[in-house]
């Protein structure tokens, strides 16, 4: 079958340019014919728009580049290439031409061969971009259904524990990401948290992080001891990717023993505050990352936890986010903000630390995200209540 044929609107006030232009072109081409700007202007509206405008710089009433101009402005003509037909040859006109939005020109006297080939390309360059228009759509349809499966392996709601106050963020870089956060609930006091962040970004990190939703799953058995949690997802993990690895960290908070068991892999330091103390400090207790080393093991650690304290989970994007001078935002700043903000609410806190970032890093003025971000704190208040955020 053959390929549809093309229409060319040409627009010239001269017969002789159109009678010359039309015998190069009609054997190709479907040719449509105006000899006004104000004639142009209706046969682009028509449907089937034409697929290239030859257009005539000098006419009356309303010039070459006025004609292109309005075209580009209306939604349904904005995309058809353009090429001015000119006997001018100076370069300031060739330059305004292409400001208001030609693609090409053609001079005159009009040679049959380069009439012919500047069409044709232009021609196979529109049918290129409208391909990968139609291309980018798709992928963007795509990404957006893989948006919303990998926010879906998300957790829905925050378990209740008693006296245990809890918020969590999660904001990608990308339409997916490869951060991650779950909870596994062992009781009514007990309660397994873990935060991952996959390396990477796009599609091949949301994988990976959907394959930790599946792994923290089977590691329920073991959920109040995190070294066995951990080397339990690394095994899962290991073998089942190249050119990636999981940093972790997952602890359990008992509120009624009053700790955290906590247990990392190779992921950025826990962030506590003692309330009675009023200082806040980092613990880093890490094995290797995940899903590289098939023999790694992994320690942890049991620290106080009072009504009144803090716990704080992340992801390296906080920690590692820079402001216009290229200084990161650390674990030092982020303490002293928990310091002075910890009479908030856990929902509170993350939003007003989330708020102090974009600050930090000048996001409002369009300076793009470096890193996805997760962020997570959890509060024992008084047990006789808890709040969820």
């Amino acid at each position: 079958m053959n390929a549809e044929v093309k229409t060319v609107l040409l627009v010239d006030d001269e017969p002789a340019n159109i009678q010359i232009v039309n015998s190069i072109l009609k054997d190709t081409y479907k040719t449509r014919i105006a000899t006004s700007g104000a004639k142009a202007l209706e046969l682009a509206s028509q449907v089937p728009a034409p697929d290239l405008i030859l257009l005539d710089v000098m006419m009356p009433e309303m010039n070459g580049y006025e004609v292109c101009s309005r075209l580009k402005e209306a939604d349904h003509t904005r995309d058809i290439p353009v090429i001015f037909l000119t006997g001018q040859t100076e370069i300031d006109d060739e330059t305004k031409g292409f400001e208001v939005g030609a693609v090409d020109y053609i001079h005159k006297p009009f040679s049959p061969a380069v009439v012919q080939a500047r069409v044709r390309t232009h021609l196979v360059l529109r049918g290129i971009r409208e391909q990968l228009a139609s291309q980018l759509q798709t992928i963007k349809g795509e990404m957006d259904t893989a948006r919303q499966i990998q926010l879906s392996i998300l957790p829905r709601e925050i378990p209740t524990i008693n006296g245990l106050e809890i918020a969590a963020r999660y904001i990608p870089m990308t339409s997916v990401a490869g951060d991650f956060y779950d909870f596994i609930p062992i009781d009514e006091k007990r309660i397994g948290i873990l935060v991952a962040d996959v390396s990477g970004h796009g599609m091949p990190a949301a994988l990976i992080s959907s394959m930790l939703k599946i792994a923290l799953d089977a590691q329920k058995v073991c959920a109040t001891d995190p070294a066995r949690v951990l080397a339990g997802l690394n095994n899962a993990l290991c073998g089942k990717f190249k050119g990636h690895f999981v940093t972790a960290v997952y602890v359990v908070v008992d509120t009624e023993k009053q700790s955290i068991l906590y247990a990392g892999a190779g992921h950025p330091p826990l962030i506590t505050m003692d309330r009675s103390a009023q200082e806040a400090r980092d613990f880093v207790e890490n094995g290797l990352f995940l899903g590289f080393f098939p023999e790694a093991t992994y320690t942890a650690i049991e620290i106080p936890f009072k009504p009144g304290d803090w716990g704080v989970l992340y992801t390296d994007g906080i920690v590692e986010m820079t402001d216009s001078a290229e200084e990161e935002f650390g674990v030092d700043r982020f303490k002293q903000f928990l310091q002075t903000n910890n009479d908030l609410s856990a929902g509170q806190f993350v939003d007003a630390l989330l708020d102090e970032l974009s600050r930090w890093s000048d996001l409002a003025s369009g300076r793009e995200p470096e890193d996805d971000i997760t962020l997570l704190a959890f509060h024992f208040n008084d047990p006789a209540g808890s709040r969820t955020q």
